[in-house]
């Protein structure tokens, strides 16, 4: 596995100098940036920092301000222009001064508190109950010097996803980060590269191997643009107790995350001779089965919870849309695919599909697939420990609310731990403590299994 630093063009400086201008500034917002402004599509990003200190809340307001309000999009109201002819009345990215007060919150919290873990999960949920006005730049910071299981104090970052997609906000965010060893070090980030097998041919068969490959891609393409379009207009997901009814994307979420060993999940990689992402939709896929099995259990009359015990209906259909982010810098150049175990460029294609869809129709039309059960996104974190304007980050736990699914996982890495986050609805998924059990006693199964086999390990680079 590579290794790169973050890159100094992602700096909110670097960033600003290149969008700066007057004609950026009052650039019409994105076909993408205006469907997140739809009833059905009106989706919030949040980025829980844990910290291994208390916050000193005028410390951060002094780096926020230095930093992240340099970038314009943290800047700028999102204003409907006047009908005129170069912007025809769209909405657009207009500058503005910025009030603090008006962003960061530092509430009076008890410090004796019986259950701050709970009172965390409240707040956070709150969030997800309320909007952002759009008289002002449509994000905050919450500063909670409360201590839990898992930190001393608690940064809340919520952003609207027209600012940006989650993945280009995390570069933004670690760009201001330095190494935990070494304060004048940006951290370095995994680089995914392709599997090689163990041992290769070389000649005229290397030559027609990697021809083969390379067909066989656009074939997996082809077929996968033509599942999207049955997915669309004909297929939807089995209805299973995870799977959420229509208008699902506007509830309130319950925001819960646990902590796994990245050592674990890379023993299985390299075993499996897979990547991080295959083990954990392979976790995630079993923990899955294991929360259904239970909950269908439960309409038995003996509970169904005997040991081997399969509760599960035949032939579920239950599929995961993964986000993906098609940009460097901070935007929303996003795209979808459905989560499928063979290399593709669906996420291009849906891309330009929905992008065409958007300039024919508006973003009145457009939607989030509701077809599939759940959302899954998986991003590579710093390898090394770092600090936040000088406070060290224990845990990084990112997620959505407002898409339309009942459940939403996501996995970020951070130094050597992998953290799970699920935003659910909890009329749908009441116990979501219990998925993430499942989650982790899955990896745990899964680990068991290939020491068990004495499975030889064969590394990906």
């Amino acid at each position: 596995m590579r290794t790169r630093a973050i890159k100094p063009i992602q700096t909110a400086k670097n960033v600003e100098n290149v969008l700066s201008s007057t004609d950026e500034e009052q650039q019409p917002l994105s076909p993408v940036a205006r469907m997140f402004h739809e009833p059905d599509s009106d989706v919030y990003i949040i980025i829980v920092i844990g910290f291994q200190t208390k916050i000193n809340p005028e410390v951060m307001r002094a780096h926020f301000e230095n930093t992240f309000l340099k970038h314009p999009r943290f800047s700028s109201l999102q204003a409907s222009s006047v009908p005129d002819e170069k912007y025809g009345g769209q909405l657009k990215w207009v500058r503005t001064e910025v009030d603090l007060d008006n962003h960061v919150k530092f509430p009076t919290i008890d410090p004796n508190m019986d259950f701050p873990d709970m009172y965390l999960e409240d707040y956070v949920s709150n969030l997800s109950k309320t909007k952002i006005s759009v008289s002002i730049p449509m994000w905050d910071l919450h500063l909670l010097n409360i201590k839990t299981s898992n930190a001393e104090s608690v940064g809340i970052l919520r952003v609207h996803h027209s600012i940006g997609d989650g993945t280009s906000l995390l570069s933004l965010f670690m760009s201001f980060t330095r190494k935990a060893s070494d304060p004048d070090a940006f951290p370095t980030l995994p680089i995914s590269k392709k599997q090689t097998p163990c041992s290769s041919s070389g000649g005229l068969l290397q030559h027609f191997i990697k021809l083969f490959s390379v067909l066989l891609i656009y074939w997996n393409t082809l077929v996968d643009v033509v599942m999207l379009l049955i997915t669309i207009f004909f297929l939807d997901d089995t209805k299973t107790p995870l799977k959420g009814p229509l208008g699902v994307g506007s509830t309130p979420r319950r925001i819960v995350h646990r902590t796994v060993s990245l050592e674990d999940v890379k023993l299985v990689k390299n075993a499996m001779n897979a990547t991080v992402n295959d083990v954990m939709v392979g976790v995630t896929q079993a923990a899955l089965s294991r929360y259904l099995n239970r909950r269908y259990g439960k309409n038995k009359k003996d509970g169904g919870v005997a040991e081997g015990n399969s509760n599960l209906p035949k032939n579920i259909r239950l599929r995961a849309t993964s986000v993906v982010n098609l940009r460097p810098y901070l935007g929303n150049e996003v795209s979808t695919i459905n989560l499928l175990e063979h290399s593709t460029l669906e996420a291009l294609y849906t891309y330009f599909m929905a992008k065409t869809f958007l300039k024919l129709f508006g973003s009145k039309l457009a939607r989030f697939p509701t077809q599939t059960t759940l959302y899954f996104s998986n991003v590579p974190g710093p390898q090394e420990e770092i600090t936040f304007y000088g406070h060290q980050v224990a845990y990084i736990a990112p997620t959505c609310f407002g898409l339309p699914n009942a459940l939403m996982i996501h996995v970020v890495s951070y130094a050597k731990k992998m953290n799970i986050i699920l935003s659910v609805d909890e009329e749908i998924v009441p116990d979501p403590h219990q998925l993430c059990d499942d989650l982790e006693e899955s990896l745990k199964l899964i680990k068991d299994a290939v020491i068990y086999k004495g499975l030889v390990d064969c590394p990906v680079y």
